[in-house]
């Protein structure tokens, strides 16, 4: 696919848009007849979505959704995704993922945190999830009755999403981001990307993952064609293959970890021709041997692979850089590239003073990209978000609690976390909440959970735990049943690991070297099955 386009640029359109959905609709303007997303079998051109999305922001309002109010998506991959995100904003109001996968616990946790009163999805399955305490509508009506588009009064500061992440105490947070710290994101980074609307990019990932927020937005604001993946297909990377080459994807996101499979399923395939001009990853240390044996082998004119890093208070996105021969031949395991033009990144030490480039220390972040901060939690927001002075004067910061250092071209190696959170399979997780939610179980005494690798490469999500008097001999398919009631599928822990105590550190504190070696070390093969091994 050629990347150039008969289409004039819609640069100016991003240039003045002071809302996201005014963005599209200037956008849609421009491209009335152009395909906005494709459906697995159907498609949305840019004016039937705008007419979808209008006629549902019409149905909220009249259910007296409005200006500041946050709206739960109940929702699978889809184009219902799509028309719900932007009916929502069009009503001045901000939507709440709610992934239909994720436990009743968590979803009713979620939507009582954020005082959600409005779901949009199927009533039968927000019924089955426990929420019975709302207001569900269907994305589409029967299109008989007349309906008038709110009036639409947006400005940058209003929210367009609030995303949850894990918390450290046991229970998700909710961070609020603007619409704009979205288009500051698309104004940055877009430039950085020979991308037009004859692109095609899938939209892969879960929307409570905030990468979508960029597979989204991006597409539109090029007036491109976004890909829907659905559930099944995302699980099967030999079907997510065939659907990359089927619907000529141009744009791919992936965490690193996902990619590995695709890329085995590619050379299990014979390595067939696909389209791709963009491999972007995200949410995890970047596998550069995996990356680098799979542009050597792609057929034809191979993609141009870019890693990016950013958490999602700094709206999706932090860095760019394109990978290069000398980055896989290179010493630095996970260059994350230079931040971008409307973030300003700094190394700091931890009483927060600039440390010299070249020296590890905590990477903090400020510019329009930071979020306004965690929905009710004032304490904590001002906690990881915080004025400093710097050359420029006083700054708001978020403290991504990652380490990282300057390298002398003045880009950014990553250097992993500085306190007990983890990226795993590109979702960010909180040790302590999925400890916390082990420890509920009345067989547990104690838990630890830790991510090891293997030998192979394979990465597995263990937790250690000691059992109370009584306890079955074999644990782990009852643990995991209960961790999957409480925590979303990306929490739930791949083994357990019976231990007679946690190890600690003489202060007494838990020893987090000690729980890596114990939890690589296997049980006997007799033992292994009891234990939920594999």
């Amino acid at each position: 696919m050629s990347n150039t386009s008969d289409v004039p640029s819609l640069r100016p359109h991003l240039d003045v848009a002071t809302s996201l959905p005014e963005l599209f609709r200037l956008v849609a303007a421009d491209r009335p007849h152009a395909e906005a997303i494709h459906d697995d079998g159907r498609t949305l051109t840019y004016t039937e979505l705008d007419t979808a999305s209008d006629r549902l922001a019409s149905r909220l309002t009249q259910q007296g959704v409005g200006h500041g109010d946050l709206v739960g998506l109940l929702l699978e991959r889809s184009a219902d995704i799509p028309v719900g995100i932007l009916a929502v904003m069009k009503t001045g109001a901000a939507y709440v993922p709610l992934d239909p996968t994720y436990p009743r616990e968590r979803l009713r946790y979620m939507v009582e945190d954020a005082d959600v009163t409005t779901v949009i999805g199927n009533p039968e399955q927000a019924t089955d999830r426990g929420l019975d305490k709302v207001t569900v509508l269907t994305p589409y009506d029967d299109g008989t009755s007349e309906l008038t588009s709110p009036a639409l009064e947006l400005t940058g500061t209003d929210p367009a999403y609030v995303i949850y992440t894990s918390g450290s105490t046991g229970n998700p947070k909710g961070c609020v981001v603007t619409h704009h710290n979205v288009l500051s994101l698309l104004r940055g980074a877009l430039p950085l990307f020979d991308v037009t609307a004859d692109d095609r990019w899938a939209l892969f990932h879960s929307f409570s993952f905030d990468v979508s927020v960029w597979e989204f937005w991006a597409s539109m604001a090029t007036g491109a064609t976004a890909v829907t993946v659905p559930l099944r297909i995302a699980q099967s990377p030999a079907e997510f293959l065939g659907l990359l080459a089927r619907q000529r994807v141009t744009v791919l996101g992936q965490v690193p970890s996902v990619f590995r499979s695709l890329a085995m399923a590619h050379e299990e395939a014979g390595h067939p021709e696909l389209a791709l001009r963009y491999l972007v990853f995200a949410g995890e240390s970047v596998d550069l041997d995996v990356v680098s044996a799979f542009l050597k082998t792609y057929p034809g004119t191979a993609p141009t692979a870019v890693n990016m890093y950013g958490p999602t208070e700094t709206t999706v996105y932090a860095t760019h850089r394109i990978l290069t021969q000398t980055d896989f031949d290179g010493t630095v395991r996970s260059p994350i590239g230079a931040g971008l033009p409307h973030l300003q990144l700094e190394i700091r030490d931890e009483d927060l003073r600039i440390l010299p480039d070249g020296e590890t220390g905590e990477l903090l972040i400020a510019g329009t990209g930071v979020a306004d901060g965690y929905l009710g939690r004032p304490e904590l927001t001002a906690e990881r978000f915080t004025t400093l002075e710097s050359p420029e004067g006083p700054r708001r910061y978020y403290r991504t609690g990652d380490l990282a250092r300057k390298l002398p071209d003045g880009s950014f190696e990553y250097l992993g976390r500085n306190d007990q959170q983890i990226k795993l399979r590109g979702y960010r997780i909180e040790l302590g909440e999925v400890e916390a939610a082990l420890r509920t179980h009345p067989t547990v005494k104690d838990a630890a959970v830790t991510v090891i690798t293997t030998t192979a490469g394979a990465t597995f999500f263990v937790a250690c735990v000691v059992q109370a008097e009584g306890a079955p001999a074999d644990p782990a398919t009852e643990l995991r049943r209960h961790a999957q009631t409480v925590l979303p599928r990306y929490m739930v822990p791949d083994r357990y690991q019976v231990v007679e105590a946690l190890p600690l550190t003489g202060s007494g504190k838990l020893d987090r070297k000690a729980l890596d070696v114990l939890a690589s070390t296997r049980p006997a093969r007799s033992a292994r099955r009891s234990l939920g091994a594999s």
